[in-house]
């Protein structure tokens, strides 16, 4: 038995959005929300249910999901949210996100578009001296870099480049090798908190559901070294896809 806070959200809203799968009409009576007695209706309430590893739900006052909470070591936390993860930090001087760069690391589309732009110059600066490993390519796939953040909130910004999947002729391995890679440079330079986006879930074309898998198979490996980390998502399928795969490999 875990406990969730879910703030602002119907019944139907919670069951539908975050345990995709059973059938409404069959779950337990404890899935009801109850009221607190003090609060008027538009508050948050509290719930007591089953949550098949989740630790902790909140959401804003019109329903929509923020943040879920599972529980990886008795230190350490992996946070699942929607958002923009140029906006994301925790203190500004031990948290990192993570670029999904191209092997040059002088900022594309997407995400890492997005990130340069918010990072400002001085990010494509750091990333031009980064020394070439073979002409044009800083970060060969599967491997990451560290700079600082620059205008970014987070400190860091640690670049790492997953497989292109119909390319790749082991994009699982690849993949595997960007996470793994991503946090054991966070290790090193002394990162507490570090935040990822769905690498290669982009243009990369890597199925939503095995990215998933590998995603959050590779953070239980580092589940103790630290004290948080988030998955910040951009659209309702990925983010969908990510709850469903950590609570199936966070409760095992």
């Amino acid at each position: 038995m875990t406990t969730a806070r879910l703030c602002g959200v119907s019944r139907s809203a919670f069951v539908s959005g975050f345990l995709s799968g059973p059938n409404p009409r069959l779950l337990p009576k404890f899935f009801a929300p109850r009221r607190l007695p003090s609060q008027p209706a538009s508050s948050s309430v509290t719930i007591s249910v089953i949550s098949r590893g989740a630790s902790t739900m909140s959401m804003d006052g019109n329903g929509s999901r923020q943040l879920v909470e599972f529980t990886l070591s008795p230190t350490s936390a992996l946070k699942i949210q929607k958002g923009d993860i140029t906006k994301w930090f925790v203190d500004g001087s031990s948290d990192a996100i993570v670029n999904p760069a191209n092997e040059r690391m002088l900022g594309g589309g997407g995400a890492d578009g997005a990130i340069h732009r918010a990072a400002g110059p001085e990010l494509r600066d750091a990333c031009y001296k980064v020394p070439e490993v073979r002409r044009g390519v800083r970060c060969p796939t599967g491997e990451a870099r560290i700079t600082p953040g620059f205008k970014l909130p987070a400190s860091h910004v640690i670049h790492t480049v997953g497989p292109v999947y119909d390319e790749d002729p082991d994009p699982e391995t690849s993949l595997r090798n960007a996470y793994t890679n991503s946090l054991r440079v966070a290790k090193e330079n002394n990162i507490n908190y570090i935040a990822f986006p769905a690498i290669s879930c982009g243009v990369y074309r890597y199925p939503y559901d095995e990215a998933a898998a590998v995603a959050i198979s590779s953070i239980k490996d580092f589940n103790g070294d630290f004290k948080e980390v988030h998955f910040v998502l951009f659209s309702d399928e990925i983010y969908n896809a990510w709850l469903k795969k950590a609570s199936e490999l966070l409760q095992k």
